[in-house]
Formats: structure tokens, sequence, C-alpha cells
């Protein structure tokens, strides 16, 4: 029993010693491996790995830079950037983001139009970790009751960004235009690299055209995160270069002035400073609140600016293309006696209607009747239409459509206005393309008096008149005064260039004085078609006033605007320049059936000289 127990007790022994054998080496295999492990990390592949932690310690963070400023001629600011502090959310941080904006609804009053703008902004986010705001322009109490609950919503944050904001509003925002958040296809057109911190870009009007200067060059900051993400420190930083700030050729006051006299009507100012061809005034009514874009206008808001009859989005300014009426007869006078179709002592009687050989139609003046016997100078200053309808035969429509192409009728002219369209100056080649129809001489005759298929926009007619006040001397429409900007000084090169070349060289320049004084009795003669505009002028005033018919009229009709609604009403014109001898303001006055111009539109058009001249501004609501 004894030497049983003994020779267990040698074989357990045995057992046992293998066993230990056993796991040491398997302890030092695991120790090899383990070592063999640590080796290849902290020596072989040390850099990598020191790379990637060095990454997730240091983030490269970009720095949005500040916008430049813009201001009006007298340095009056049309467009600045505001602080506003908005409750932002990270969404890395929070499992459930409705819970969590259903608890902060309980601290803030966040309305249904925050959460849908939240969701969109979401989707639109360029960055991880970035901030969503959900709430924008925090009150400084608001900010406090959110900074009370930070310890339970780590995702939260209060964000401060500079936002842009116009001060002026309405009168402005079709000629300043605005900035808002910029989207997808706009990004693809930017640089990225700048824009990756930038979250609005220009729209409309100058915010869009001088968007590279205004928005200036991102900035970059190294910091030092923890795993959460949040900041540390900064380890580097290079300051972003700010926007260039920006001085126009508006005149704030003006600008104001024009759009209280539409005192809520549809129409358009526009008034240029012949020898510049800055712009002064550029009015569109009605307008709207740039101010409602910026952060996110919502549906209802602009449910009701796109579909108003009225339409407040549209720039009648720059985009809307009107038969000029009677505005033209001054180019197309100087035309015809310069062609010497006619001198200025021809005439012809005037008994109310005009009919072309072997045509049934008959023509019609607008003065029953008719005038008498009419010369060019009388036929300017009381817009006889007959003389201009055997102006406009003799002088054929190549002729009409050369000598109106170098005002800039039917082109793009301006400098820095993108949104402009070109009107329309009708050829023969025009219509043969467009109408599939040779041209007719009843086709002149209509262009004779500024009807037919003859289109232009206000600010066409302003430039066009600048070109008549200079005599010929040929002006590009622009708002901004500086010349050193990226987006214009090849234009500008060019111009310089090529000045001498646009400009109009009468064969006898007396034609200029002998037409400015017959615009002149106009404003000032006994006789006058805006005679009433020009009383007790304490300057002079070469202007001329036009009516645009809207719909036709049939041949045995007469115009009765008792008869139609407001929106087929003919529209009223305005075009003229101050000081006569020594202009320093040239304007176009549209106003959407108006009536006629020498009623509504020329009153408006002498409240924009004196306000200019004498300092006779409105700024505040005219009086009913």
């Amino acid at each position: 029993m004894d030497g049983h127990s003994l020779h267990d007790h040698s074989k357990y022994s045995t057992i046992f010693f293998w066993r230990v054998i056993v796991a040491v080496c398997v302890v030092l295999m695991l120790l090899g491996v383990l070592l063999t492990r640590m080796y290849q990390l902290q020596v072989v592949e040390f850099q990598k790995y020191q790379i990637a932690s060095e990454k997730n310690r240091v983030q490269v963070e970009p720095i949005a830079p500040t916008r430049g400023l813009i201001f009006d001629r007298n340095g009056v600011l049309l467009a600045k950037n505001l602080p506003n502090f908005s409750l932002g959310i990270v969404p890395e941080k929070v499992d459930d983001r409705d819970a969590l904006i259903e608890d902060l609804r309980k601290i803030l009053p966040i309305s249904d139009r925050d959460i849908t703008r939240f969701k969109r902004r979401l989707k639109e986010r360029r960055r991880p970790l970035e901030p969503v705001a959900l709430k924008d322009r925090l009150t400084e109490e608001e900010i406090a009751r959110v900074a009370v609950e930070f310890h339970n919503y780590p995702a939260v944050s209060v964000d401060a960004k500079l936002v842009r904001s116009y001060p002026l509003g309405a009168p402005f925002a079709h000629v300043i235009g605005y900035v808002a958040r910029i989207n997808e296809r706009e990004l693809e057109r930017v640089d990225p690299i700048n824009y990756q911190a930038t979250n609005h870009i220009g729209k409309l009007g100058i915010e869009k055209f001088y968007e590279t200067s205004l928005h200036g060059k991102v900035g970059l900051q190294k910091v030092e995160a923890d795993a959460r993400g949040q900041i540390l420190n900064v380890i580097d930083r290079v300051p972003p270069a700010p926007g260039k700030n920006l001085r126009l050729s508006l005149d704030s006051r003006l600008q104001i002035t024009a759009s209280k006299l539409l005192d809520g009507r549809r129409g358009a100012i526009v008034a240029i400073e012949p020898s510049t061809g800055g712009i002064l005034a550029l009015v569109s009514e009605p307008g709207f609140d740039p101010n409602l874009f910026v952060l996110g206008i919502d549906h209802q808001s602009y449910n009701e600016l796109r579909d108003s009859k009225a339409k407040p989005l549209f720039n009648r300014a720059l985009k809307g293309q009107y038969p000029p009426g009677s505005t033209l007869k001054p180019m197309l006078g100087i035309a015809a006696v310069e062609a010497k179709v006619m001198d200025w002592k021809f005439s012809i009687m005037d008994y109310g209607t005009y009919q072309l050989k072997n045509d049934d139609r008959v023509y019609r003046d607008w003065k029953r009747g008719g005038h008498g016997r009419m010369n060019l100078h009388s036929s300017i200053v009381q817009s006889c239409d007959i003389y201009f309808y055997e102006l406009a035969y003799r002088l054929g429509v190549d002729r009409m459509s050369a000598f109106l192409a170098k005002f800039g009728f039917g082109d793009l002219t301006s400098l820095d206005i993108a949104e402009a369209r070109r009107g329309l100056l009708p050829t023969r080649q025009w219509k043969k393309g467009a109408k599939g129809l040779p041209w007719f001489p009843g086709d002149s005759l209509n262009m004779g008096l500024g009807q037919g298929f003859t289109l232009v926009t206000p600010l066409q007619l302003a430039a066009g008149t600048a070109i008549l006040a200079n005599k010929g001397k040929w002006v590009r429409p622009r708002l901004t005064m500086d010349s050193d900007l990226a987006e214009v000084t090849e234009k500008i090169q060019e111009d310089n260039l090529h000045a001498d070349d646009r400009n109009i060289q009468l064969n006898d320049p007396k034609n200029w004085d002998l037409m400015f004084d017959a615009m002149k009795d106009v404003m000032h003669g006994p006789r006058g078609t805006a005679r009433r505009s020009g009383y007790k002028a304490k300057y002079k005033i070469a202007g001329k006033t036009g009516t645009a018919q809207v719909v036709g009229i049939a041949q045995d009709e007469e115009y009765d605007e008792t008869k139609l609604s407001k929106w087929h009403r003919d529209h009223a014109w305005f075009m003229g320049f101050a000081p006569l001898d020594d202009p320093k303001i040239a304007i176009a006055i549209l106003v959407e059936n108006g009536g006629g111009g020498s009623s509504m539109a020329a009153p408006i058009g002498r409240k924009i000289f004196d306000a200019h001249l004498l300092g006779e501004y409105i700024l505040e609501a005219p009086e009913s």
C-alpha cells in the first residue's frame, strides 16, 4: 500500500513538472508576441502612429473672414455685420435629437419654423463636430437661461457669429441685394478651401457681383482637442483677411427720396451722374426687406412675396422691359437731321391722322384734331406723333436702329450690374428670325414713337439720357466708386482703351444744342408737355415725357383709361437731365400703368432734380 502511494506521488510530480514547463513556454511565447508587437508599434511603425495620434490631438480649423462693409458715396452704411448669438446642437454628441429639442423647448421659445430650419441646416452641414443652429438671435436673458442648464446638455452650445444686416431696408433691396445660406450648387462654383468656414454668400445685386472682394480670405488655427472634441488650447493661428469695404456711387438720401416719391406705385427710377456714369439712385418698387433672407425666410413670408401680383421680388429697374414711348424722340430727332432726311425747319401739317400710301390703316396723334403746323422743335415740345410718323418713315429702321444702338439700347452696357436685361432694339434681321416676316413700313412708324417691338429697361433709358446730356460722350453705368476691384478692373481697362471709339460724333455738333433747346421748352415753354413740372424751377431742365401703350386699341376706338383695369393702363415715362448748361444728373422714371407721362412721371422727375440739386430730400413719407 505504501509502495503504491509512492508510485502515485512520483507520477503526479512528473505530470505537474511538465505542466509547469508547458505553462512557462506559453507565457514566454505570449510575452514574445507581446514584445514583438510592442517593437512593431513603437519602433517600426512609430512615425505612422505618432502622426495619427497628433492628428487626433491637434486639429486644423478654418476661420471665417469678416465680410466687407458697403457704404454710399457719403459714407452712409448700407450693409453691415452684427453679432448673432445662436443656440446650437452638435449632432455627434447626442443620441436622441428630438428628445433634446423637446427639453430645450421647455427652456426657450423654439418654434416649429426653428425646428424645420434646423433640420435643413443639418443636411447642409459640411464639417463634423460643427454645431448646427437651432435658434438664432438669442437675447441676453435667453443666453442666461441656457447657461444655467449647460451641465445637463453637453451637446448644446451658444455660438456667436457675425451676420449681415441692412439698416436701410427695402428701398435698397434691389440694388444692394442680400446674402443667404450657401447651397451645394454655389459651393461647386467657389473655391472650396476659401469657403470652408463660410455659411453665407451674396445672392443678388452688389452682394452677389462683388462676392469675391466682399468675402475675404479664410484663416486657419491649430487647436489641441480632447477625445470628445473639446478645444483645450490654440497652438497656432493664421488670421483671416477681411473682405474689402465697398464705396458706391449711390446717394442714400436720393435713393430714399425716389422710393418715397413712387409712394406705393409700381415703377422704377434710375438716376445717373453724366460725368462719371455713377448711379445715384436705382429704385424698383415695390421692394422687400432683404433682412428676411439672411437667416432664412419662412415659407409663408416667401410665398406672399412670390405670389403678390405687384411682384416685389422683380427688379423693374434692371429686368423690366417696356416700350419707351416718346422718350426716344430726342435721339431719333437728332438721327433724322444728321441723316439729312429733314432739317430743323422742315414742317408738316398735323390734322390728327397719318396714312401711308396704299395702306388703309390710320395712325392717330395723341391729340384729337392734331397740332397744326409742326417742325422738329415744336414736335419735341408738344410730342407730336404725326411728325414722328413722317420722320420714322423717312429715316427707316436701319438708320433708327443703328443710331439708337450708339446710346446703348439693345445692349448690356453696365459695369457692375449682372441682372440687367438687354431690352429689344429691333432690326430687319431680328424680325425675320423672330417672326418669320419682313419689316413693314408700319413697323417703322411704330418704332418712331417708341412702340411696336422696341423695349427698353429704365436703366438703359437713364444711361442713354446721360450720353445725350454729355453730347455724345459715352459713359458706362456703374455702382462702385472703386477702380481696383478684381471684378471690374478688366472692364475699366478696356473702357479706357476704347473710350473715344464709342463716343457719338455728329456731323453738325450744333444739333445737340438745338435738341437741348427743344427739351428745355418741354419743361419751361408755354406749350411744353411737362411745363407744370418745370414751373418756377431755380435751374433749367431738359426733359421729355412719354406714354407707352400696354394694350392695343382698335382702329375705330379711342383710348379711355376709365374702361381699362389698372393693370392695362398706359405706362408713364419721363427722362431728362439738369442743369441744362452743366448736367449733374440724368434720370429715367417709369410708373407702371401710371397713365400720362406728363401728369404722373414728370412731377416725380422735378422732385428728384430738386432733391439732388437743391437738397430738398424726402426722408419721411410724403403727405397724401
